[in-house]
């Protein structure tokens, strides 16, 4: 009888123990199986302090910021997954980089993984802010002596157009700008560009002499023939109007080309 109640006793003291187990692992579980969602936001705390933009920009001054640092400090916070530079890191790696980004429209910046509508519309405005600052640099009155003083204008907006547009560059009678306007636009590789057009522009702002640019979307500035057959046409007509074309620039993302300074003109 001892026996048995010994063995009665030890069997209860294993269920208990089964039991006590069974628990603990009954609260284990849910916990591991939600590790990943436990696991800490990353942040830029997470970086060594040289690392981490902001503190780069105060230290070392913006020039000093790559394009994903400078766009980590626009968009200010990443996902769980990564903080803001890994992801603009991830976003800028094409090969157009900053440029790409650039071509995109609202929508399709919130296509991307890690973009929704706020980062979206912060990255729209970083890069709109950029493009006003080009264009406020072309004041009335401003002297414009040589191809780079009109690519400083327009480099920045035009290099990335999606689309062929002609523009124009108007001077006065000591090279000063008058104004700047977009005369032609046309489908994904070519402008129509009519004469009347552009000296319509330049007649009605008594313009003296005028620069011509248009963009490759394609990415490469090279003057095609057209472009050279067109450009003299264009002066032809210039120089009986009284109305001298001092250049045609042509612009790209893989860099400008001055017609002038190639001696087509």
């Amino acid at each position: 009888m001892s026996q048995t109640k010994t063995e009665l006793k030890q069997t209860a003291i294993k269920q208990k123990q089964a039991d006590v187990n069974q628990t603990t692992q009954a609260a284990v579980r849910p916990h591991s199986q939600s590790d990943k969602s436990m696991q800490p936001h990353l942040t830029m705390k997470h970086l060594p302090p040289d690392d981490r933009p902001v503190e780069k920009i105060l230290h070392q001054g913006p020039s000093q910021l790559s394009d994903a640092e400078l766009l980590a400090v626009i968009i200010r916070s990443g996902s769980r997954e990564e903080t803001a530079l890994s992801l603009c890191q991830r976003l800028l790696s094409g090969q157009d980089g900053m440029a790409h980004l650039a071509d995109q429209s609202l929508e399709e910046l919130m296509q991307l993984q890690g973009i929704g509508p706020v980062k979206a519309t912060q990255i729209k405005a970083a890069l709109e802010i950029g493009l006003r600052i080009s264009r406020s640099r072309g004041q009335r009155g401003q002297i414009i002596k040589t191809p780079d003083d009109a690519l400083i204008l327009l480099d920045a907006e035009m290099r990335n157009l999606p689309r062929e547009e002609m523009r124009l560059v108007l001077l006065d009678t000591r090279s000063r700008l008058i104004k700047m306007c977009c005369v032609s636009q046309g489908g994904l590789s070519a402008a129509v560009i009519y004469p009347r057009d552009l000296f319509r522009e330049a007649v009605k702002a008594n313009a003296a002499s005028m620069i011509l640019a248009h963009n490759h979307p394609s990415g490469d500035a090279t003057p095609s023939q057209d472009d050279i057959e067109t450009t003299q046409r264009i002066i032809d007509v210039g120089n009986m109007m009284g109305i001298r074309v001092v250049d045609h620039l042509i612009l790209a993302r893989g860099g400008s080309v001055s017609l002038k300074q190639q001696g087509y003109i």
